[in-house]
């Protein structure tokens, strides 16, 4: 077989292959225009074509106290003729035509035809490198890309510039010193988008806002850049890819991936193709496609040494971290030693997080599920599901469905993962064990269900997947019953299908609350508030256990513990009126078990207008709590606060608002000392227990709050 390098353009004249089609199978990626030269004076991550037979450039790297610069230097050419040498690695191996090298992280490219760059600033999302010169123990680790709830681990700072920044012209430069003399402006992107930091955003727009698709926030292709027009009208593949690399190497990922599919049409079974593809799509956070691509890589050439180093930095952030091993040792002779610390800091925390879940250390699990994403596993479904399920066993039931979504998000589908396992669970399944768990725990019993089964079939196998589907199941059939026979009017059979399904599910909340309603409707009060209780302790903030323990303790005469909890239902239900009224009842019913005057107390009253000190002096000595608002109509801080007391007044129905208006009433505010406006005083059985000169909104209410009890 023919190297490829003996097919010339020469050569097929002289063949008589003038068709586009014969001319497409004559050609090779291993043959291109001599453009190596561009790409090593922009230090870019796009690795260079390969130059003519004659000679080979092979980049040197000479570093200062400013950075690093590469040289071309002409060597002999390798053995002559034929195929290429067997190579193992990275190290010592000659680059694929346009292939796109892997550095430190996944689209951090970090080697130029047989040698290590120095890895550079990493940008936030994962976006490609822009080698700066740097130390490896200067190397950013990446940070958490999904962070779901809560962390207990600190992440690495991601809004921080690299140096290196690529400027308009196509240099680089050191940071700080970018020249503006285009006319237009050219930022960079700050990571929120579906690019790095660094990346160049034309215009001075950034892609979170532009209303754009995802993916094409950098994109100028579709704007009509004449050279992705021309590529993707080409049909020569080495055209074709050598714009894809310039569209990466420029951010604009989307445009890169659509070159790279042109040229995978024409040549499906060039590695170096799916490589680049793998880096475009990660990119564009794309990561269990990026891994698909690198694993087609590899089945094409399994000595591919960059394509398996971007897998092994894929698999890490997906906290795959056995097959990550495998491809980081089969890069090369000597694994990536950044990456290879990544991946064992990822190693060490799974390990912790999988001995605490053993022993119920939910908060210790947490914490290490945290601080191996920060390590690396930035995009891992199976750490957020970890997470998410020590979250549901502290009873942090938001922050627990919040992790558990973004995994179910994150979900992989690479063949990789139906073979990795966590504690003893394929890591897809494990996913969707806890996400069952927390649909069950927030009364999601159908999806809780669907979860379960799709556990389970998964793993079939598992035996603990297998007893927490029979009991969603026994669960959600304790409850479908107890609802039938509650809404039959059957409130003793009911409780009874509650409670058969607490056994099953012993720190279910809803079950709880459901069984205090069925107390409730057969007078049990005492009962009814001990389940709202415990459904309470392990949801807090749970509205229906709130309201149905208020009355039952109004029931029960406990006006003090009614009182309370319908002052939170008040502020979580700013606009029920139901639950105001309520309050109002209660509040009424505390001040006389405390033998204090309630005739003066109304439900729903306005803020009263104070004409003549006479009315002023009657409304402060009435039994209970009265705040006076001395204000002027023309002030514009009165103007700004007053909605605010009207919303008082109905918000705290028990205690009486009055206005005096000081340039109507002189007398009032002269007899008060009023000489600023807005003024409040507090007045409680006639004796002034508080004055405020200009509060705010938080001071005035609070105050009210503290005085009206």
């Amino acid at each position: 077989m023919a190297h490829p390098e003996d097919r010339t353009p020469k050569a097929l004249t002289a063949a008589g292959l003038e068709s586009i089609s014969d001319r497409f199978h004559a050609l090779s990626f291993e043959t291109n225009k001599p453009d190596t030269r561009e790409f090593l004076d922009l230090n870019s991550p796009v690795s260079p074509l390969p130059t003519r037979p004659a000679s080979t450039i092979t980049p040197s790297s000479s570093s200062s106290s400013s950075g690093s610069s590469i040289t071309a230097k002409p060597v002999p050419n390798a053995a002559g003729g034929g195929g290429r040498k067997p190579e193992v690695g990275i190290a010592g191996r000659r680059s694929h035509s346009g292939e796109l090298l892997v550095g430190s992280n996944d689209t951090g490219l970090g080697t130029i035809d047989g040698r290590t760059t120095r890895p550079g600033h990493r940008r936030s999302g994962s976006g490609p490198l822009i080698y700066s010169g740097t130390s490896v123990g200067a190397s950013a680790s990446a940070s958490a890309g999904v962070s779901a709830g809560s962390s207990m681990a600190s992440s690495p700072l991601t809004n921080v510039l690299p140096a290196g920044n690529i400027c308009p012209s196509g240099r680089i430069s050191k940071t700080g010193m970018m020249s503006r003399n285009a006319a237009r402006s050219d930022v960079l992107g700050s990571g929120t988008g579906n690019y790095g930091h660094g990346s160049i955003v034309r215009g001075g727009t950034s892609g979170a806002g532009s209303g754009k698709p995802p993916g094409c926030e950098l994109s100028v292709g579709s704007a009509g850049d004449p050279a992705v027009r021309r590529a993707m009208a080409s049909t020569d593949p080495e055209e074709v890819k050598r714009v894809g690399n310039e569209q990466y190497k420029r951010g604009h990922f989307a445009d890169a991936l659509r070159l790279y599919d042109r040229a995978i049409a024409m040549c499906p079974d060039n590695a170096a193709c799916h490589s680049n593809r793998a880096a475009a799509l990660t990119g564009l956070k794309r990561l269990a496609e990026a891994v698909k691509e690198c694993d087609e890589a590899v089945r094409l050439d399994p000595a591919f040494g960059r394509a398996h180093q971007r897998l092994a930095s894929l698999l890490i952030r997906l906290g795959q971290v056995d097959d990550a091993r495998q491809h980081l040792f089969l890069a090369g002779p000597q694994p990536n030693p950044v990456e290879l610390q990544k991946l064992q800091a990822v190693e060490r925390h799974l390990g912790r997080c999988a001995d605490a879940r053993k022993i119920g250390d939910w908060k210790s699990a947490w914490r290490e599920s945290d601080a191996a994403i920060a390590a690396g596993a930035d995009s891992s479904s199976l750490l957020l599901a970890s997470k998410a399920e020590a979250l549901l066993r502290l009873n942090q039931l938001e922050e627990a469905d919040l992790a558990i979504s973004s995994a179910s998000k994150l979900e992989s589908s690479s063949s990789s993962s139906l073979y990795t396992k966590f504690v003893g669970m394929i890591s897809n399944s494990f996913v969707h064990f806890v996400r069952a768990q927390v649909e069950m725990a927030l009364g999601r019993f159908e999806n809780a269900v669907s979860a379960a089964e799709r556990a389970r079939q998964i793993d079939p196998a598992n035996l603990e997947i297998t007893t927490m589907l029979n009991n969603v199941r026994s669960v959600a059939r304790a409850r479908s019953l107890g609802n039938e026979l509650f809404n039959s009017g059957k409130f003793a059979e009911a409780c009874l299908a509650y409670g058969e399904g607490l056994k099953h599910d012993p720190s279910n909340p809803v079950l709880y609350c459901n069984r205090a309603a069925c107390r409730s409707k057969l007078g049990q009060w005492e009962k009814s508030v001990e389940d709202c209780n415990e459904a309470l302790r392990i949801q807090p903030n749970y509205t229906k256990a709130l309201l149905r323990r208020a009355a039952s303790n109004s029931k029960l005469e406990r006006w003090a513990e009614a009182v309370r909890d319908y002052e939170v239902l008040r502020q979580e239900l700013p606009g029920d009126t139901e639950v105001a009224e309520a309050l109002f009842h209660a509040q009424v019913a505390l001040r006389t078990s405390r033998g204090e005057e309630v005739s003066n107390m109304k439900f729903g009253g306005e803020v009263e207008e104070i004409t003549g000190v006479e009315q002023f002096q009657a409304a402060i000595t009435l039994p209970g709590v009265s705040v006076v608002y001395f204000m002027t109509a023309s002030n514009q801080n009165c103007s700004q606060i007053t909605p605010f007391v009207n919303a008082l007044c109905t918000r705290y129905p028990s205690v009486n608002f009055l206005k005096v208006d000081v340039n109507e009433n002189p007398a009032v505010a002269k007899a008060e000392n009023v000489r600023i406006v807005p003024t409040f005083k507090i007045y409680k059985n006639g004796t002034r227990v508080k004055e405020m000169i200009c509060p705010s909104q938080q001071v005035l209410e609070y105050s009210v709050k503290h005085y009206g009890f």
